[in-house]
């Protein structure tokens, strides 16, 4: 059994290990890294890095593909079961489509970064992985918490079932649980939701959008409570199975679909299913998993993954598939209203799109968000996301109103520390 030495986490939020058979790239990294304030390890080989990973924690651990003994997607596999939070990161010469979607799968890659890279390139990277340490974390912490609360919830009903003369006191006790239960679902949902948005900005306004019309869909149909939350759950985790892809492919994928080549096209359509696997860890949320696969399938059946077609698909999934194509559309400022109804029957289910029509007046859409410089700063823009320095510690939250006075103090923490240059603020 693995022995790993204790740290804070504070400490291991800054700690990371680099494993390349090249002393030159193992320079560099560190000389990259360290003046961030960041303790790095290294290895030139996955055996020596497996020695230390049994021995050391990391927040974020690097590692080149192409290595003797084993290679970087192999060592990650192994890394997986040691340090299943850390951040893994593979440095890559060579774009195989047929290696992404195997470390996708089952080496869990976090990131993929292609040699040579920028080192603000490489810090931004490191800088994302570690808070997706510090959130990966969290998480694992709340699964346990829910867990907790399941067996307690359990041995409640079993009283219950036993003890019918204490039912008044035990049934408040049950509904205090089932509520603290709901309340971590919905944690662990909006925190999907900042990954979500730390991956690719965009995405996140995206789901916000789409859940805003799936909440006044389920009222307007008078859905059963759990098909609501099954729906607006959907709309926020729509997109969630391309979290690992290549954040440059899934902008140009939701700029120019038609761009793509048939090898992006092919790894971008496993995102649904990908999304399904990702939820089908949380029993709660499987039925959520089941609408997420679906919403790119179309009625005529020439849509994907599964290539279903007319009521084969969901019901809910259907109603899903014209709220994302209306919210991509208002996004991109075209007109949502034309696209859904020049399909109607085609792509979309007639009566599916019926209803996002009724829907539209009643339903109240986040305000678009743009990124600017920071010199284009102005007094009155509210932060869509939070700002960090570079340690990694948060300056200004999300929803933050700037002034006159916030901006200066953001650009004489960049002169100190630069910060990142782009801004993502409401407009």
């Amino acid at each position: 059994m693995s022995i790993i030495r204790c740290a804070s986490a504070a400490e291991l939020l800054r700690r990371v290990l680099i494993v390349d058979d090249e002393p030159s790239v193992l320079s560099l990294v560190s000389e990259t890294l360290r003046p961030r304030g960041y303790e790095v390890a290294a290895a030139t080989n996955g055996l020596d890095a497996l020695e230390l990973v049994g021995h050391e924690q990391f927040a974020v651990i690097l590692s080149d593909q192409r290595m003797p003994n084993l290679s970087g997607l192999e060592f990650f596999k192994r890394v997986k079961v040691e340090q299943p939070h850390a951040a893994r990161i593979l440095l890559t010469g060579v774009t195989d489509l047929s290696m992404m979607i195997e470390a996708i799968n089952e080496g869990e890659i976090y990131r993929f970064v292609v040699k040579p890279w920028l080192p603000m390139e490489l810090l931004n990277a490191v800088e994302q992985g570690a808070r997706y340490y510090g959130r990966s974390r969290d998480e694992a912490a709340q699964r346990a918490e829910v867990m907790q609360m399941n067996e307690q919830l359990a041995k409640s009903n079993r009283i219950l079932a036993g003890e019918m003369a204490l039912g008044e006191m035990q049934n408040r006790e049950l509904t205090a649980l089932t509520q603290a239960l709901g309340q971590n679902l919905q944690r662990s949902v909006e925190m999907c939701v900042k990954t979500v948005e730390t991956f690719y900005p965009p995405m996140g306004m995206q789901a916000r959008r789409v859940a805003a019309l799936c909440k006044v869909i389920g009222v307007e149909l008078q859905l059963p409570t759990e098909q609501r939350q099954v729906l607006e759950i959907s709309g926020w985790l729509h997109d969630i199975g391309l979290l690992g892809m290549p954040d440059e492919l899934v902008g140009r994928w939701y700029a120019e679909p038609g761009e793509l080549n048939a090898d992006e096209t092919a790894l971008i359509q496993r995102h649904p299913a990908v999304g399904q696997e990702l939820l089908g860890f949380t029993g709660s949320l499987q039925e959520v998993g089941t609408v997420i696969r679906a919403h790119h399938e179309r009625l005529d059946g020439t849509g994907y993954p599964d290539g279903i077609a007319g009521d084969s698909i969901p019901w809910l999934a259907r109603l899903l598939a014209v709220a994302v194509s209306y919210a991509h559309c208002q996004h991109e400022d075209h007109d949502g209203v034309l696209e859904i109804r020049a399909h109607r029957g085609t792509v979309y289910d007639p009566e599916a799109v019926d209803v996002v029509l009724r829907c539209l007046p009643q339903a109240v859409f986040p305000r678009q968000e743009q990124g600017v410089r920071l010199a284009e700063l102005q007094p009155g823009m509210v932060l869509a996301t939070g700002v960090y320095n570079s340690q990694g510690m948060l300056i200004l939250p999300e929803g933050h109103v700037l002034n006159d006075v916030w901006i200066d103090r953001l650009k004489a923490d960049n002169r100190v520390s630069p910060l990142n240059d782009r801004f993502r603020v409401q407009v």
